[in-house]
């Protein structure tokens, strides 16, 4: 990559060639960068800024990336950038050497170097290593971007990761961040007494949500397998055998399209409680949301894309009939027929198919005229039954089922039932996804047999919630794509 965007590129080959040409003699005088087997490092750049009252006077050892240099005669400063920051050097001839100088100045923008050195302060008040030693560990072959930022280039941002985390401070906060985020997520279920466990990716049945499924072949077995859609009736087996608080964080596949909030390989987090329900579920999700954001950010008000979203009140609860009725003006209790609920949506400009019920059709209203509003973290409740094949139904009305979808931002953050243990009643569930597969719906569910089998050996009343942990990130960090929270989001392949 060229210094600038417009630079010929017979001079980006003219520049690439003087930094092979620099390793050549280096390997040629013995010198060889790529034979260093390791560095020890005693600090990192704001580690020495943060303490510098104790280590002012002291000898330290850094490495890290050289990301500017200016030589000035006999003294030069540079900036190496490392895990932490960056931090000045001063490069002086008489501290390191004639002949260490001469290689230092031959060294280039994007060089990896160990430096060891005093700490001190400049006349201007930065706080600088003024070098003893410097060595270089290996040697930059291709040319660091001058900018590497803004929308024209998001697709080589994604695609070469590597150079967006050296140029791009935030970047990396971003990735720093999702990291705590997910180590925060483990430590409050722990301490809830929520045991991780793994389940398989690769499946006979994909089931557990409305995907189509990513297909593969293993040659071994000579059997088509699937990647799975989600974590849901392996994780259900094992509330089966006992282990009554289990939880996954995984990625699963959906074959499905790329958009600013999907991306067809995501992070995943399931977790089943027995003897709880939906209602649980809820607690769950506003403590563990409170807690993470409080350990991560040190706030429970986080603020995306200039929206403060308040974590610290109760989050609002409302059921979908509820939602519809206040945004839509439409209230399906008072809607008894399939019928009538076409009429309305006619009436409302709401597009449904031949094969939709009821209660698809309060579905597509909640999409269209409800979603959108809900920016403050609310719970979406009370689905109707037939978008919910493995969902409890509400004892007070069979045509509904205890479940939640999270929502803030206007976007669905978590999905939550009492789960359904009734085998028979979820073999009939099944045998409806199995029609509306059989009517060419790719989404559907299939049966599963050793699924059913563990319901009948006797699972308890449990609350199970998905977590989309993504964009959880996405909020917390304040990112406006999936992609800014992926490290390496699926890209369409260049053309070789």
């Amino acid at each position: 990559m060229g210094e600038k965007n417009n630079q010929p590129q017979q001079n980006i080959n003219e520049l690439l060639k003087v930094r092979r040409d620099k390793l050549a003699e280096l390997q040629a005088n013995g010198k060889d960068p790529f034979q260093i087997m390791k560095y020890d490092v005693t600090h990192h750049s704001m580690e020495i800024k943060n303490n510098f009252d104790e280590l002012e006077g002291k000898i330290v050892t850094i490495a890290g990336r050289m990301m500017s240099k200016r030589v000035m005669g006999k003294a030069s400063f540079c900036h190496i950038q490392d895990l932490q920051g960056t931090i000045q050097s001063y490069v002086a001839r008489d501290s390191v050497g004639e002949d260490e100088y001469k290689l230092f100045k031959k060294m280039d923008i994007g060089d990896i170097v160990g430096l060891k050195g005093k700490v001190f302060k400049t006349q201007t008040g930065e706080i600088s290593i003024h070098a003893d030693e410097i060595t270089l560990l290996s040697k930059s072959l291709q040319i660091l971007p001058e900018k590497y930022h803004g929308l024209t280039n998001t697709d080589a941002r994604y695609r070469q990761r590597y150079i967006d985390l050296i140029m791009n401070e935030e970047v990396k906060d971003t990735f720093i961040k999702r990291s705590k985020i997910i180590s925060a997520i483990r430590r409050y279920l722990d301490g809830q007494g929520f045991m991780e466990v793994e389940t398989p990716m690769l499946v006979s049945n994909a089931g557990g949500a409305a995907a189509r499924p990513f297909e593969t072949h293993f040659n071994a077995l000579d059997e088509d397998l699937k990647l799975r859609i989600s974590l849901e009736l392996y994780l259900k087996r094992l509330i089966v055998g006992g282990l009554e608080r289990v939880y996954e964080i995984g990625r699963v596949f959906r074959n499905e399209g790329l958009d600013t909030r999907h991306n067809p390989e995501f992070t995943l987090m399931e977790l089943y409680q027995a003897y709880t329900d939906y209602n649980g579920m809820m607690d769950l999700t506003e403590n563990l949301y409170r807690y993470v954001a409080q350990e991560v950010l040190g706030t429970t008000k986080i603020t995306y894309n200039g929206i403060e979203m308040d974590l610290g009140k109760p989050f609002e609860r409302i059921t979908m009939i509820d939602a519809v009725k206040k945004y839509a003006g439409v209230d399906f209790n008072e809607i008894n027929s399939l019928e009538d609920a076409r009429k309305i949506a006619d009436e409302k400009g709401v597009e449904y198919e031949e094969r939709h019920k009821k209660g698809d059709i309060l579905n597509l209203f909640f999409e269209t005229f409800v979603e959108e509003h809900l920016i403050q973290p609310t719970f979406l409740m009370d689905h109707p039954v037939e978008i919910s094949p493995l969902t409890k139904k509400k004892p007070s009305n069979p045509d509904y089922v205890e479940r939640f979808e999270f929502f803030m931002n206007g976007w669905e953050m978590a999905n939550a039932y009492s789960e359904l243990n009734d085998p028979i009643d979820q073999r009939e569930r099944f045998k409806a996804q199995e029609e509306l597969l059989a009517q060419g719906d790719e989404e559907a569910n299939h049966t599963d047999e050793d699924f059913l089998n563990a319901l009948e050996i006797g699972m308890p009343p449990t609350g199970g919630i998905g977590f989309g942990i993504d964009r959880m990130c996405m909020l917390l960090t304040d990112s406006a794509a999936i992609r800014d929270v992926l490290l390496f989001p699926t890209m369409k392949s260049l053309d070789k």
